[in-house]
C-alpha cells in the first residue's frame, strides 16, 4: 500500500462534507458520490454491502443500474484519494470486502472522530470526578449551531446520519451544560440554556437543566415561569403531559427545595421527549441497522406475572434496593446485579418480585429472557437470538435486525443508549452468555439470576452479587401458612418444622408439598413429613454439602402422587426440545384425546410440576426437567420413547405444511409420507390463523428441524423445513432460513434423498439471496436446479429458475433473470399450472419495469391477470395489480395507476395480509403526489403507517417521515 498521501487525508462531517490532502481541499464530486463517500466515513471502517449503499443514496426508488453506479462512485474516490496508487493493484484505503467496501480509518482522521475522541475521554473524566477537565474537554467540540452535519449530501442514509449526529452534539452540549452546573457555574450557564431551550422547546431534558440553574440562581418565579409556558406548548403542540423527571423539578421548585439535587445527566445521548428523540436512533453503523433505517419507540413489559404469594426475602430485598439511589429515579451509573445460587432457592422469584417493585423507575419498559442456561438437552439460548428477541421487543422489524452476534449486540446498544430499560436475564449458564446483552451506557438496570457464580461480571462489569440462602424457619412457616392456611399449620407445629427440614428449606420444595398438602385437605401434616421421611435420599442431581439438602424425596413423592397417565405425561414431556410446549403438542407426545390430555396437564400445574407461563403454554422448572428426563430413561422402553416422538414429528410435520399450505394453496405441494401414528396435526381457517401459529411456535420449530435430524428423523427434518420456506421467507426470517435448511440438508443427504436436498439447498439459496450473499446464494441454487433436473421434478425446475431469476434481478442481470423466467414459465405451461405461470408473468413483468419498458410490462401483466381471475386466486391478482399500478405510474397514467392500487389494497385487506396491503398504500400514496393530491397522499400513508404500526414492521419510520414532509 503506498503510504503518500494517506497520512495526510482529514475529513470533515460535522458541516458540509469536505476533505483535505494537506493543505490542499479536494473536490468529491457529485452529491451522489458525496453520498456514499459520508456512509463510508461515517461507518467508521465498517464493511457496507452494495445494496445497502445503493439503498442509502436513493431509497427505495434507485436508478437504472444504480449498483453500477455505485461501483463507478467508487473507483473515482479511489483515484482521487490514492492517485499514485499502481493501476490494478488494490486499494490500501478504500478497501473490498465480501459484497461491500470499507474506508480504513487508521490513515485518515475527521472531526467526527475528534469529536467522539472528546466526549469518551470526558465521560471518563467525569466519571473519575473531574469534572472542570470533561468541561475543558467539551467545550472543544463543535456545536449543532454550527451548521448541519454532512450539509447538502442528499440520501435517507444522510439525512438518518444528520439525525443522529445533531442529536449527539446536542447531547454533548447538554453534558458539558450539567457539568457547568454541578461546578456551580449556574450564573454562567443560564444565557446557554435559554438559547437551548428557545431552540428545542420541546426538550425537556434541557428544560430540567434551566429550571435548576436558575433556582440555583434565586430566580425561583422565572423558573416557574419556564415550567409553565413549557408545559403549554406540551400539551398544545403533541397533546402530552410534562415527564415525571421534569414534574418532580417543579415540584421541589413549588416547595422551595433548599436541597433540590443538581440533575445527573446520564451520558451525551440525552433523554429528551422531544419528536426527534422520542425515537431511538441507533448510530448508522453497518453492522447495525440499514442505512436510513430506524427503531421505531416502543415501551415493552415482559416481566412474568409477581407470586401472589411471595413472602421473605427481606434482608435480601434490602440489600437490593441499596444498588439502586433514593427516590424514584433510575441508577446514574451502569447497575448489574446477579442473583447465584442453587437451584430451588427462588432466584428466579425473588429477581421478578424485586423488578416488580423497582419497575416504575424505568419508564421506557421491561426486558424479560429465559436464557435456559442450564437446559439438560443442551439447548440454552444463544445471545444472538435474546439480543433478536429483544430487538423485535424494543421495535425494530425482523427484517431489519442485522447477521451476527457482534452487528445485533451493537444495534442493541444503541437503541438502549437513550432509554432506561430494566432488564431481567433470568437463568444465565455463565458470563459468556451475558456479556453481549448488557447495556453500553447508564441508565438501566439489569438483574441477572444463575446456578453459576458468575466472577466474570463481578470482576470485569462491577456486576453487584448476591446469593440468596435457603428460607429461615420463619419464612418456610410462613409460605406453609400462605398455602395451607394459619388453622391447619398452626394446629400441627412439630409436622410443619418436620417439614420444613425435609425440604432443606428449598421454596421449591416446600410449594410443591405444600400443592400436595393442600389438594388433600384430610391428610394430616404428620403424615406428609412422614412420607418425605420414607423416601428421602434419592435425588442426586439436587445434593449440596450436606444430606439437608437432597430434595430428590420432594420430586420423586410428588411424581408418585401423580395418576399413571399424569405420570407417563410428565415423563413423555422432557422429550419436547423447544423452549415452552403447547397443550396440542403434549396431546401428539401423549398419543391421548385433547380433552383428557387438558386435564392430565392441570394435573401437573397443581402438583406444581408444570407451570403454566401462557395460556396453553407449558415449561418446566430446569431441575424438574431433569428429573423428568432420568424418569424417562429408566421408566419407558426405547421403543415407546421412539413412539412419542415420532407422534410429536409427525404433528409438527403435518402442521407446518397444513399452515403453509394455507399461506401459499396454490403452491406445489411436497408429499408427506404416510402417518401410522394417529397423531392430529393442526389445521387453518385463514391465514390470520396459520400465521399466529407459526409467529409464536417460531423458536419451537426451528429446535423441531434440529431435534429430529439429531434423533434419526431425517425424512422429518428437511420436509418440515421444506414446509416452513413460505413463513419465514415472506417475513424476512432469513437466518432461521439458513439454520433450517443447513439441517434439512445434512439430513436429505444422510438418508440419500435427492429431492430433499434440492429443497434444501433451495432454501438456501433463497435465503442468502436475500441477505445479499450472492456467491453462495448463486452456487446453491445452481446445484439445486441440477438435483430437480436429475430427478425429473418440473415444479422444482421451475422453483428454482425463478430463484435464479430473482437473484439476478439483485445483483443487477435483468437478462439473465427473464431468461430463467422463461424457462419456468415454460415447465409450468407444460404442467398445466396456470397459477405458477401468472407468478411467472407478474415476476417479468417488475423486470421490465425495472428495465424501464412498461408497455411491455403491462402486457404481461394483463396476460397474468387474465390467469389468476380464472383460478380464483386473490393473493396473485392483488400482486398483479399492484405491479399494473406501478407500471402505469411509471407511464405518466395516474388514473389508471390509482385504479388499479386502490383494487390491490383492497384485495390484501381483505385477504388480511396487512404488510401488502400497506405496501401498496405506499405506492398509491406516490400516485396522488405525482397528480398534486397531497390530500389523497396523506389518507393513504396515514392508513399505510397504521398497518405497518399494527405489524411493528420497520418500514413504519420511513413512511412517517415520508408523512412529515407531506404535512411541513
Amino acid at each position: 500500500m503506498e503510504e503518500s498521501g494517506l497520512e495526510a487525508l482529514r475529513f470533515s462531517l460535522l458541516g458540509p462534507l469536505r476533505a483535505w490532502r494537506g493543505s490542499d481541499e479536494l473536490a468529491l464530486g457529485s452529491p451522489q458520490q458525496r453520498a456514499v463517500l459520508a456512509m463510508l466515513l461515517v461507518s467508521r471502517g465498517r464493511a457496507i454491502g452494495v445494496a445497502d449503499l445503493v439503498d442509502g443514496v436513493w431509497g427505495a426508488r434507485p436508478p437504472r443500474g444504480a449498483v453500477a453506479v455505485v461501483r463507478t462512485y467508487i473507483s473515482r474516490l479511489r483515484k482521487l484519494f490514492e492517485p499514485e496508487r499502481t493501476p490494478g493493484r488494490p486499494s490500501g484505503l478504500l478497501v473490498s470486502i465480501g459484497d461491500g467496501y470499507a474506508l480504513r480509518t487508521d490513515s485518515i482522521s475527521s472531526d467526527l472522530a475528534d469529536f467522539e475522541e472528546a466526549v469518551t475521554r470526558a465521560e471518563r473524566r467525569r466519571v473519575a470526578g473531574d469534572g472542570a477537565g470533561a468541561v475543558r474537554l467539551l467545550r472543544t467540540v463543535p456545536a449543532t449551531g454550527n451548521g448541519a452535519a454532512l450539509a447538502g449530501v442528499p440520501g435517507p442514509y444522510a439525512e438518518s446520519a444528520r439525525t443522529d449526529l445533531a442529536e449527539r452534539q446536542l447531547g454533548a452540549l447538554e453534558l458539558r451544560l450539567s457539568l457547568e452546573l454541578e461546578l456551580d457555574r449556574h450564573e454562567a450557564a443560564v444565557p446557554e440554556l435559554l438559547a437551548l431551550r428557545n431552540a428545542h422547546p420541546l426538550r425537556e431534558a434541557v428544560v430540567e437543566l434551566l429550571l435548576t440553574a436558575l433556582y440555583q440562581c434565586g430566580r425561583q418565579a422565572e423558573a416557574l415561569d419556564v415550567y409553565a409556558s413549557t408545559r403549554r406548548v406540551l400539551v398544545d403542540e403533541l397533546g402530552i403531559e410534562p415527564g415525571p423527571s421534569l414534574r418532580a423539578v417543579h415540584a421541589r421548585i413549588l416547595a422551595g427545595d433548599p436541597a433540590l439535587a443538581r440533575l445527573t445527566f446520564h451520558g451525551p445521548t440525552g433523554d429528551a421527549r422531544a419528536p426527534h428523540s422520542s425515537e431511538a436512533v441507533p448510530s448508522p453503523e453497518p453492522d447495525g441497522p440499514s442505512p436510513g433505517r430506524r427503531a421505531k419507540a416502543v415501551n415493552p413489559a415482559q416481566l412474568p406475572a409477581d407470586h401472589a404469594l411471595f413472602i421473605g426475602r427481606r434482608m435480601e430485598l434490602d440489600y437490593l434496593a441499596t444498588l439502586l439511589p433514593e427516590g424514584n429515579g433510575p441508577p446514574s451509573a451502569a447497575v448489574i446485579a446477579v442473583i447465584d445460587g442453587m437451584a430451588g432457592t427462588g432466584k428466579t422469584t425473588l429477581a421478578v418480585h424485586w423488578a416488580h417493585r423497582i419497575a416504575h423507575r424505568f419508564p421506557d419498559g421491561s426486558l424479560y429472557v429465559n436464557l435456559r442456561g442450564f437446559d439438560p438437552h443442551g439447548s440454552r439460548l444463544l445471545p444472538g437470538s435474546a439480543i433478536e428477541m429483544f430487538l423485535v421487543a424494543l421495535g425494530v422489524g425482523p427484517q431489519a435486525v442485522p447477521e451476527g452476534l457482534d452487528a445485533q449486540a451493537a444495534l442493541y446498544r444503541s437503541i438502549l443508549a437513550d432509554r432506561r430499560v430494566l432488564i431481567v436475564l433470568d437463568n444465565a449458564r455463565d458470563a459468556e452468555q451475558v456479556r453481549p446483552l448488557l447495556p453500553g451506557t447508564p441508565g438501566s438496570l439489569v438483574i441477572v439470576t444463575s446456578r453459576n457464580r458468575l466472577g466474570g461480571l463481578v470482576a470485569g462489569h462491577g456486576a453487584h452479587p448476591l446469593t440468596p440462602g435457603l428460607l429461615s424457619a420463619e419464612e418456610s412457616y410462613e409460605l406453609l401458612s400462605r398455602r395451607l392456611g394459619d388453622t391447619r399449620v398452626d394446629a400441627e407445629p412439630q409436622a410443619v418444622a418436620a417439614i420444613t427440614e425435609l425440604c432443606a428449606r428449598l421454596p421449591l420444595a416446600l410449594a410443591i408439598v405444600a400443592a400436595r398438602a393442600a389438594h388433600h385437605p384430610g391428610f394430616k401434616l404428620a403424615d406428609v413429613a412422614q412420607e418425605l421421611r420414607s423416601h428421602h435420599g434419592s435425588l442426586d442431581a439436587f445434593v449440596g454439602d450436606d444430606a439437608g439438602t437432597d430434595a430428590r424425596a420432594v420430586f420423586s413423592w410428588s411424581y408418585q402422587a401423580l395418576s399413571s397417565e399424569a405420570a407417563g405425561l410428565f415423563r413423555r414431556l422432557a422429550l419436547h426440545p423447544g423452549p415452552d410446549i403447547t397443550t396440542v403438542a403434549a396431546t401428539a407426545l401423549a398419543g391421548a384425546p385433547p380433552r383428557r390430555v387438558r386435564v392430565l396437564l392441570t394435573e401437573l400445574t397443581g402438583a406444581s410440576l408444570l407451570i403454566e407461563h401462557a395460556p396453553g403454554r407449558f415449561v418446566f422448572h430446569d431441575l424438574l426437567r431433569t428429573y423428568s428426563g432420568e424418569l424417562a430413561e429408566t421408566e419407558d422402553s426405547e421403543s415407546s420413547r421412539g413412539a412419542a416422538l415420532l407422534r410429536m414429528h409427525d404433528h409438527f410435520l403435518r402442521t407446518a405444511h397444513n399452515a403453509s399450505s394455507v399461506l401459499d394453496p396454490f403452491r406445489e405441494t411436497i408429499d408427506l409420507p404416510p402417518s401410522a401414528t394417529g397423531s392430529e396435526p393442526r389445521r387453518f381457517n385463514d391465514r390470520a390463523q396459520a400465521s399466529t401459529w407459526l409467529r409464536t411456535e417460531r423458536y419451537v420449530l426451528s429446535a423441531i428441524v434440529e431435534h429430529a435430524a439429531a434423533h434419526g428423523f431425517d425424512e422429518h427434518a428437511w420436509r418440515t423445513a421444506a414446509g416452513l420456506d413460505v413463513y419465514f421467507n415472506r417475513l424476512g426470517f432469513w437466518h432461521d432460513l439458513l439454520k433450517i435448511n443447513s439441517v434439512a440438508l445434512a439430513s436429505a443427504r444422510k438418508i440419500g434423498d435427492p429431492i430433499g436436498q434440492a429443497y434444501a439447498l433451495c432454501g438456501l439459496g433463497v435465503a442468502h439471496s436475500q441477505l445479499n450473499h450472492a456467491e453462495p446464494a448463486l452456487e446453491y441454487l445452481e446445484r439445486s436446479l441440477e438435483l430437480f433436473r436429475s430427478a425429473g421434478n418440473p415444479f422444482g425446475q421451475a422453483r428454482g429458475h425463478r430463484a435464479l431469476a430473482y437473484l439476478a434481478n439483485r445483483t443487477d442481470g435483468r437478462g439473465v433473470a427473464l431468461e430463467h423466467y422463461a424457462q419456468a414459465r415454460a415447465l409450468f405451461r407444460a404442467e398445466a399450472d396456470r397459477n405458477g405461470e401468472a407468478g411467472v408473468l407478474n415476476q417479468v413483468a417488475w423486470t421490465y419495469i425495472l428495465i424501464g419498458d412498461h408497455e411491455v410490462a403491462l402486457n404481461c401483466c394483463r396476460e397474468s391477470l387474465a390467469l389468476y381471475e380464472t383460478m380464483d386466486d386473490p393473493y396473485g391478482v392483488a400482486s398483479t395489480q399492484d405491479t399494473l399500478g406501478y407500471a402505469y405510474h411509471h407511464l405518466g397514467q395516474y388514473p389508471e395507476a390509482i385504479v388499479q392500487f386502490e383494487r390491490s389494497a383492497r384485495l390484501f385487506a381483505e385477504i388480511g395480509d396487512r404488510y401488502l396491503e400497506s405496501d401498496v398504500l405506499r405506492h398509491l400514496a406516490d400516485t396522488h403526489r405525482a397528480t398534486g393530491d397531497k390530500g389523497a397522499a396523506r389518507a393513504a400513508l396515514r392508513s399505510a403507517l397504521a398497518l405497518l404500526e399494527e405489524v411493528g414492521h420497520s418500514d413504519a419510520e420511513g413512511v412517517s417521515a415520508v408523512l412529515s414532509d407531506l404535512d411541513a
